[in-house]
């Protein structure tokens, strides 16, 4: 019988489609149709170890035309594979030292206090907005990226933009495609003037590493794919927007958690992030295809068949996660969370596999700015709280709307009145 495409049903459920399929197979592989393309859907920490086998699957043939042109840019890290891929993700990995992470935190943190001065004036703010926009005005500063001010907002929502086109089609998707043209235009010829010395990039810099980076051929990368990986740098940068807005909802939603957060209780901080990443909805699912014809749980998979790996419903196994539908942050007090455990940014090892480099960045910017959300005082107005799992990425309709906002205090904040 033949299977029936399922590329409208996955548009139209999102987050759950894939869990669904997965509870309604017989086995452990949900064999389907997506964009025309055979199938196979797979869950689970050993299907992780199993996806993100390099001998087993390859990426860079399957990262959809839509994707590509939205979310990561054509030529970029995640559309290569094997001594190409290595070669490239060094050159990410060699920016993610514990110094260059401190800094961008210390510049992001600086950013964050300067915003909350004049949001004491403001009758609203929009958390996700101004989130947006203080993670880029850091992010630019630390890269060596010169942005302005005035240029922020601009640059933050064409950022913001990237990531939330990559979900689908329409309006989301060709707003992204024309921010995307924007900003490599931009960030491409800032990689020329830098090379012919007509603008000057700090040493060790995102910029001054990716302008000058030899890929595996040797020879200097292309000024478009140059602003397309530094597009990658600053794109997931900024996506923390998503979290810190996620975080803003789990301090309403369960205020008890507020007090170890502005106490500075850094084993909680750690949890209450972890937390967040595995609780709420971001990728809903990864792709790759198979090299060969290969056997999973006595299954076969077909040479060439799209595999899907669960990333939503893995972070909500109940098989992994106890009461996975509980917020609960202790659940990572303690925990050694293992490579293909916890995997809202990918599984494995960042250095070598598809894992995303910037996880580290992810979890040491959420650490310091949840603390920071949970020292302010402010009123949550009566506004549309709701997270759909159709939209994806899924995200709080009004971005998270804050009254009455007032500075940072050093003692544990009281929860937000409504």
């Amino acid at each position: 019988m033949p299977i029936a495409d399922h590329t409208l049903l996955l548009l139209l459920e999102g987050y759950g489609w894939l869990p669904a399929q997965r509870r309604r197979a017989p086995g452990e592989v949900v064999h389907t149709r997506v964009m025309g393309q055979r199938a196979v859907g797979l869950g689970g920490p050993e299907a992780a170890r199993f996806f993100y086998d390099e001998e087993h699957i390859e990426r860079h043939t399957a990262l959809p035309g839509p994707v590509k042109s939205t979310l990561f840019g054509h030529g970029a890290v995640h559309t290569l594979d094997g001594a190409d891929h290595r070669v490239r993700k060094a050159m990410f990995m060699s920016l993610m030292t514990d110094e260059g992470v401190t800094d961008l935190v210390d510049r992001t943190t600086a950013a964050w206090d300067e915003a909350v001065a004049s949001w004491a004036g403001a009758p609203e703010v929009v958390l996700f907005d101004e989130a947006a926009r203080v993670i880029t005005r850091g992010v630019c500063r630390w890269a060596g990226i010169p942005l302005r001010d005035a240029d922020a907002p601009a640059a933050a929502s064409d950022l913001v933009a990237l990531v939330d086109g990559f979900g689908g089609p329409g309006a989301r998707h060709w707003r992204a495609r024309r921010a995307r043209a924007r900003r490599e235009a931009w960030l491409g010829g800032l990689v020329r003037d830098v090379r012919d010395g007509a603008a000057t990039a700090p040493r060790g810099s995102a910029l001054d590493v990716v302008a000058f980076h030899h890929d595996a051929g040797g020879e200097l990368l292309d000024p478009r794919v140059a602003a397309v990986e530094l597009l990658n740098v600053v794109r997931p940068t900024v996506a923390v927007c998503w979290f810190v807005t996620f975080a803003a909802h789990a301090l309403h939603r369960w205020p008890r958690h507020r007090a170890p957060l502005a106490g500075g209780d850094e084993a909680f901080t750690e949890a209450f992030v972890h937390e967040v990443r595995r609780f709420y909805p971001f990728a809903p699912l990864v792709g790759g295809r198979a090299l060969r014809d290969l056997t999973w749980r006595g299954e076969r998979i077909p040479a060439g068949a799209l595999v899907l790996l669960d990333v939503y419903g893995h972070n909500h196994d109940p098989r992994l996660w106890e009461s996975p539908y509980t917020f609960d942050p202790g659940r990572f007090t303690g925990r050694e969370i293992g490579e293909f455990d916890l995997i809202p940014q990918g599984g494995g090892d960042p250095r070598t596999g598809h894992r995303c480099p910037g996880e580290a960045i992810t979890v040491a910017l959420l650490k310091a700015l949840v603390v920071r959300l949970a020292r302010l005082d402010y009123r949550v107005p009566d506004q549309d709280l709701g997270i759909s799992l159709r939209r994806v990425p899924a995200r709080l309709a009004g971005g998270f709307v804050m009254s009455s906002v007032r500075p940072a205090v050093r003692s544990p904040a009281p929860s937000p009145r409504r």
